[in-house]
């Protein structure tokens, strides 16, 4: 759902005040957006494909969530990209560094930044999330903290946790994962990763 939500963000606009779809020409069109590889530069909004009748993702998923689960692609291919193989390898603190070095620069751009998080060897948490924007800092804060979609808790935002100090990153806790210490990779950025 993360790579879905960052293709929608490039490659759909929204026009609440036209008629809406029908569920087939709904399909086709959500097949349009996310048949698009999501490293792609975003489309200019003349030439973004319209989804009438809806203000955003979120209102048409309310309303059509089954057409989009349906159409949106398999999410298990996630687990088997190519670029996963890092976590076999890539497990220093100086990789982590580079990713929230990449982390700050997308959201600078004010890009969305599709993160899979990893505890690798174990398995306590497998899984992509989509960092949005960086949290307000509070008084003297030593962690950097950033807005998080996890489409296992749509509900509210989630938070990716960067400690300088530590050079590591730290996801919130709930009810499918502790809490804490998370290797970060960086998906859908480019071809192969």
């Amino acid at each position: 759902m993360s790579r879905a939500a960052m293709q929608f963000r490039k490659f759909a606009r929204f026009d609440p005040k036209s008629e809406p779809l029908d569920d087939h020409a709904l399909a086709e069109r959500v097949r349009a957006v996310t048949r698009r590889p999501a490293w792609q530069e975003a489309l200019p909004a003349d030439q973004r494909i319209v989804f009438p009748g809806y203000a955003d993702l979120r209102a048409m998923s309310r309303k059509h969530g089954r057409v989009l689960q349906d159409n949106i692609g398999v999410g298990w291919t996630t687990y088997l990209r190519f670029g996963n193989i890092r976590m076999f390898y890539e497990h220093s603190r100086n990789y982590q560094e580079r990713t929230h070095a990449n982390l700050d620069q997308t959201l600078a751009r004010g890009e969305l930044f599709v993160a899979y998080l990893s505890t690798f060897p174990n398995l306590s948490i497998n899984h992509a999330v989509l960092v949005y924007a960086r949290k307000p800092a509070t008084g003297t804060a030593t962690t950097e903290r950033c807005l998080v979609y996890d489409s296992n808790h749509p509900e509210a935002p989630r938070e990716l946790i960067w400690s300088p100090m530590e050079r590591a990153f730290a996801f919130q806790k709930d009810w499918d994962f502790v809490g804490g210490f998370v290797r970060v990779y960086q998906v859908y950025g480019k071809p192969i990763q």
